[in-house]
């Protein structure tokens, strides 16, 4: 209780009720979906024109995200499509298979040589929420025949 009612008083996170205090601010839920490829000898132009569309991120094998840290062991292509991290997580998946489902076999026929996969993310500053998928937004991870998987990240 706190000294000036008789109400409890409420937290919306486990960090919070175990310091004491909540940071001020309204609760956030953010998401991400985005399509990664990572190999040696990536045919980076071939990606871009079967997709139709050109990557968010891209690095070489060996090269550095900045001078402190370790090179990347592989090449990588990342596309994720431009969606407000405010919508749904559904909204990310069903603009991503949007762009991925003219070229899904050609993705599964890359998956001999490189590593495939959606990786999915939710952010938010609240423990105690959730979320969920409608099955037709997760026709992606069949035809790629690639685990839906989630990063949660509670802040």
């Amino acid at each position: 209780m706190d000294g000036s009612s008789n109400q409890p008083k409420t937290f919306r996170t486990l960090r919070g009720f175990l310091d004491g205090h909540e940071p001020d601010g309204p609760n956030y839920f953010k998401f991400s979906a985005t399509l990664r490829i990572h190999c040696d000898a990536i045919p980076f132009e071939e990606i871009e024109q079967v997709l139709g569309v050109g990557p968010t991120h891209t690095h070489r094998k060996g090269e550095q995200r900045g001078p402190q840290s370790p090179a990347y062991r592989d090449d990588a292509w990342h596309y994720e499509p431009l969606v407000p991290e405010t919508e749904p997580l559904a909204h990310h998946l069903d603009a991503l298979w949007a762009v991925v489902r003219p070229a899904a076999e050609y993705l599964k026929g890359l998956k001999s040589r490189c590593k495939i996969d959606v990786f999915c993310g939710y952010r938010s500053n609240c423990d105690t929420a959730g979320f969920e998928i409608p099955h037709t937004s997760l026709e992606l991870f069949a035809a790629l025949e690639v685990p839906f998987g989630v990063s949660v990240v509670i802040a």
